[in-house]
């Protein structure tokens, strides 16, 4: 299974937000849309960053409430990680575990198209294994022809 199939199954949307937005601002749009991260991209829609939970409450812990008058820009995450469609599930997973991150931009053409988290991830490699078990049990018992 690739990631071309947990997009498909999520539908094809990003959530992302400006550079200039205000942390606090953002803070509003991960609890309404109960995300753990957003992508920052710049008026070509290039990617120029990626702003997780994380990284806000990293920031609170060093600098207090002067992080919500921050700009994505200043607290983003800039160059992150990230996959093609083509990535098989199993080497996201390795990729996010290894990198010790939970967000993972999906590009095309240069540009962002979505974007899956360890849970997405986790939860299609659970699918994808029951699915062959199944299969297994199946071929074993000989109701499979």
């Amino acid at each position: 299974m690739t990631l071309a199939a947990i997009l498909k199954q999520k539908g094809g949307f990003i959530i992302s937000v400006p550079p200039t937005m205000r942390v606090s601002e953002i803070v509003g749009v991960l609890a309404e849309k109960r995300i753990g991260a957003v992508l920052i991209l710049g008026e070509a829609e290039q990617l120029l960053g990626i702003l997780s939970e994380r990284d806000i409450v990293r920031s609170l812990a060093f600098n207090g409430a002067q992080t919500l008058e921050m700009t994505a820009a200043q607290l983003m995450t800039r160059a992150p990680t990230t996959a093609t469609t083509e990535l098989t599930v199993y080497d996201a997973e390795h990729l996010m575990t290894n990198g010790r991150f939970r967000h993972l931009p999906i590009i095309a053409d240069g540009k962002p198209i979505g974007m899956v988290s360890i849970g997405d991830v986790v939860k299609a490699v659970l699918d994808q294994q029951t699915h062959e078990m199944e299969n297994l049990r199946n071929y074993v018992s000989g109701t499979i022809g």
